[in-house]
């Protein structure tokens, strides 16, 4: 079924090419599907006892995770008072293109460890690459030459153009439109903009956002985008932004940071200091939604699970950053890890193995296909801070820390 769902992924993202490049290979958050699986990794029977470092770039400072094709790869940083997308050639880092544009940002005085550069992940889709910055500018960019298509700055739109923390959701593209909650602390709108010439479509404006990334999924045959929003999990109809479905979800802070995840039928959520719970939507007459079960035994911060199989595999909060292998049908959390795993873990799952990136810059390698997590291969990736997931194209592994793109690849 997994070969099946990866098939199905790459033959959908094919239109996404970059100028006679190809299909991107990780071309969005958490991978082409934006759930955490990496397909056509080639990954050994035996991990070798280090990878190749084949380059490392100085790219400017953040958190936003790269993206990257088969022949390119694409990172969106701050360089002073600009915020800064480049094009770099995989094969060499050498830069393709450098596109900037002002976006001066006074940071929450919660943030400062973190920085003021962008966290969001840019998004590529039928040769344009989209972008949204940490102060709220929403951009999109020809990806082959870097030119400017169209820009949204929403300072004059609403009284706060970016949450508490810095816009942190990755914008989604999906059936033509472009997905962003924009806005800031208690005012906002999750809108849908004609992804070719930046007009909106449809707005949303019950919520203001939060950090979590959206999803698209079907249910009872309806399209729709589901998210966590400041205060609430959401369904919005992907036709004309009605809402369909809602739940009260909030977490201290204001900090609704967990990707949804899709585990068979069920929809995951997770947050700070609240119960992980899988809900199941349906429609009939009406959308009806039941908590099918929830667990405080795991719960989330910042660190979105990966459905795999019968598992979901992540990194719980607790006991200072813990893996959990829990069953996705009862909730029932099976296996434990230690603890003290780290503040933060990006998680992808590349087919028989499971790779977590700490915020250390410390890439261990799990296992998977079970209730456990057995390490097998633990790698040191970069020399700073790494919030930012990697991305990962054929044998290729890029991380971004805190101000450098690094390569790394796997032995042949």
């Amino acid at each position: 079924m997994r070969r099946l769902t990866c098939f199905v992924a790459l033959a959908l993202t094919a239109a996404a090419a970059v100028a006679q490049e190809g299909a991107p290979a990780f071309n969005q958050w958490r991978g082409p599907q934006r759930d955490g699986h990496v397909c056509g990794f080639p990954a050994p029977e035996r991990w070798p006892n280090a990878l190749t470092r084949v380059w490392k770039v100085p790219v400017g400072e953040g958190h936003a995770s790269p993206i990257a094709t088969a022949e390119s790869a694409f990172v969106f940083t701050r360089e002073g008072d600009n915020e800064v997308i480049r094009r770099l050639r995989l094969a060499t880092g050498e830069p393709v293109w450098r596109a900037s544009y002002p976006a001066p940002y006074e940071m929450n005085a919660a943030t400062r460890a973190h920085g003021k550069g962008p966290k969001s992940t840019p998004t590529l889709a039928e040769g344009r690459l989209y972008t949204l910055g940490i102060s709220g500018i929403l951009s999109c960019l020809n990806a082959a030459s870097g030119e400017e298509v169209w820009r949204h700055d929403f300072s004059r739109e609403f009284a706060k153009s970016s949450p508490l923390y810095g816009a942190a959701m990755s914008p989604l593209v999906t059936d033509g439109l472009l997905i962003a909650h924009v806005g800031g602390h208690d005012d906002g709108a999750l809108i849908a903009f004609d992804a070719a010439t930046g007009d909106p479509r449809w707005r949303w404006s019950g919520d203001g956002p939060a950090y979590a990334s959206p999803i698209a999924v079907e249910i009872g045959g309806v399209r729709q985008i589901v998210t966590q929003t400041q205060r609430q999990i959401v369904g919005i109809a992907l036709l004309d932004g009605s809402l369909l479905w809602s739940v009260p979800f909030t977490t201290p802070y204001d900090q609704n940071c967990v990707t949804p995840v899709l585990a068979g039928e069920l929809l995951v959520f997770g947050g700070m200091q609240q119960p992980t719970l899988a809900l199941r939507v349906r429609h009939q007459d009406r959308w009806t939604v039941e908590r099918v079960w929830e667990t405080r035994d795991a719960t989330f911060y910042m660190s979105t699970p990966v459905a795999v199989g019968r598992w979901l595999y992540g990194m719980s909060e607790r006991r200072s950053g813990q893996l959990v292998a829990i069953d996705a049908a009862s909730g029932k959390v099976e296996w434990a890890g230690e603890g003290r795993f780290g503040d933060n873990a990006a998680l992808l799952d590349v087919g028989g193995a499971l790779l977590a990136l700490r915020t250390n810059a410390d890439l261990a390698v799990f296992r998977t296909g079970g209730a456990t997590l057995e390490e097998i291969a633990r790698y040191q990736v970069a020399d700073g801070s790494t919030w930012a997931s990697p991305a990962i194209v054929g044998r290729s592994i890029l991380v971004k820390d805190v101000d450098s793109l690094y390569r790394w690849d796997l032995p042949r």
